[in-house]
C-alpha cells in the first residue's frame, strides 16, 4: 500500500467537507424559469447523464439538488416576516395553470322558489345581521342565540279569544316550531330530489298529485296506526278491507307466574336431545306402509290382467272349432285332443292348471 502524505489526507478531508456543504451559488448556461406560486422550476438545459467517473443516480441527485437550490434562492428573494419565531414568506399568485384532478363541480340547480323569483322578477335583498330590540333597548342579532324579539324566553303568553282556555300555549308554540323545522327540512330534501331527478315517496307527509291504489291504502294504514292505541280502536268504513302485510306480533312468555308450560317445553327438548334414535311418527309410518302395500297389489293385479290378454289366443283350448291350433285326436272333429269324438266343445280349462 502506497504511503499517504499529510497533504493528501487534508485535501481529501476538505473535498469531503465541501461536498457536504455545497455553495448556494449554482451556475447554469440557460436561466431557469420559475413559478414561485406553484413552487415550480423549469430547467431547459440539456441533462448530462453520461459520465465515466460518476454514476447515473448520482448525476440525477446532483441535478435535482442544483435546481432545488435555485428555487430556494428565488423564495429567499421574496419579502419575509417573522411569526412565532419563524420566518414566513407569502408566495405570489401562481402563473402556471395546472390541470384539475377531477372535473369542476356543476352549478347547483335552482330551487322552486328561485325559479319563481326569477320568473316574477323578485330581487333578493340582503338583510342586516343586527336589528333594534325594543324590549331590551339594544342592538341584537336577527337570528340565533340572544336574538331580538325572542318569544321563547317569555314567561307569560296571552291566550287568544278563539282558543281553548285549558290549552297549553307553551306546548302549542313548541309544536308549531317543530312543524316549521320539519317543513323546512322536507322542502330542502324535496329540492335535492328534484335536482337529482329522483322520485319523492307518496306516503305520509309527502303526498303526490297521482297516487296508486296501493299507496293510498298504505297511507291510510299508517294514519290509522299513528294513534296511541296503534289503531286498535279505529272504526272502519263500510266495505273497507283490513290492512295487508301488517306482520305478526311476537309473543313472549311471562317473566312471573306459572312456569309449568316452560318446564314442559324444556323437558321435551331434553328428551329429544337425549334420545339416540330419531323420533318416529307412528301414524305417518303406518299410513306409508299401507299405501306401499296397496300400490304393490295394484301393480300385481294389472300385470295379471295383461298376461291373460296376451295368452288368450295361444292357450290350450278344449276341443271344438277353436281359433287355436288344436292337435289331431284319434276321434272327433277339428277340435283339440279329446277322448271322444264330436265337435270338441268342452269347457275351456283354466290356464296354469293341468
Amino acid at each position: 500500500m502506497a504511503a499517504c502524505s499529510v497533504e493528501d489526507v487534508l485535501a481529501k478531508a476538505e473535498r469531503e467537507e465541501a461536498e457536504k456543504l455545497k455553495s448556494i451559488a449554482v451556475t447554469k448556461e440557460l436561466e431557469l424559469e420559475f413559478d414561485v406560486g406553484n413552487l415550480l422550476a423549469l430547467d431547459k438545459n440539456p441533462a448530462v447523464l453520461r459520465d465515466p467517473h460518476r454514476d447515473r443516480e448520482e448525476l440525477l441527485r446532483a441535478l435535482a439538488r442544483d435546481n432545488a437550490q435555485l428555487l430556494v434562492n428565488e423564495i429567499w428573494k421574496l419579502p419575509a416576516e417573522r411569526a412565532d419565531d419563524v420566518l414566513v414568506v407569502k408566495l405570489p399568485e401562481p402563473s402556471t395553470r395546472l390541470p384539475r384532478e377531477k372535473p369542476p363541480p356543476k352549478a347547483r340547480p335552482p330551487t322552486k322558489w328561485e325559479q319563481f323569483a326569477k320568473l316574477k322578477g323578485i330581487q333578493k335583498k340582503k338583510k342586516t345581521n343586527l336589528v333594534w330590540d325594543e324590549v331590551h333597548k339594544e342592538w341584537r342579532r336577527r337570528w340565533g342565540y340572544k336574538r331580538a324579539k325572542d318569544d321563547t324566553k317569555e314567561w307569560l303568553i296571552e291566550v287568544p279569544e278563539t282558543a281553548d282556555p285549558n290549552e297549553d300555549q307553551f306546548a302549542k308554540r313548541n309544536e308549531a316550531k317543530k312543524e316549521r323545522v320539519a317543513k323546512n327540512e322536507f322542502n330542502r330534501l324535496r329540492n335535492i330530489a328534484r335536482a337529482t331527478k329522483t322520485k319523492v315517496p307518496g306516503m305520509g307527509v309527502a303526498p303526490r298529485a297521482q297516487q296508486s291504489k296501493n299507496e293510498l291504502a298504505q297511507a291510510i294504514s299508517v294514519a290509522k296506526t299513528a294513534t296511541a292505541s296503534a289503531g286498535k280502536f279505529q272504526e272502519r268504513l263500510p266495505k273497507e278491507k283490513g290492512p295487508k302485510n301488517t306482520g305478526k306480533k311476537r309473543k313472549f312468555q311471562p317473566l312471573l307466574g306459572d312456569f309449568t308450560s316452560e318446564k314442559q317445553k324444556q323437558l321435551e327438548l331434553l328428551k329429544v336431545m337425549e334420545s339416540k334414535r330419531p323420533r318416529v311418527d307412528i301414524t305417518k309410518a303406518v299410513n306409508k306402509q299401507i299405501r306401499e302395500e296397496e300400490e304393490e297389489e295394484g301393480r300385481a293385479r294389472r300385470s295379471k290382467v295383461v298376461g291373460k290378454k296376451g295368452r288368450r289366443g295361444k292357450g290350450i283350448a278344449a276341443g271344438g272349432k277353436g281359433k287355436g291350433k288344436g292337435s289331431k285326436g284319434p276321434k272327433g272333429g277339428k277340435g283339440s285332443k279329446g277322448p271322444k269324438g264330436g265337435k270338441g266343445r268342452n269347457p275351456r280349462m283354466k290356464q296354469g292348471k293341468h
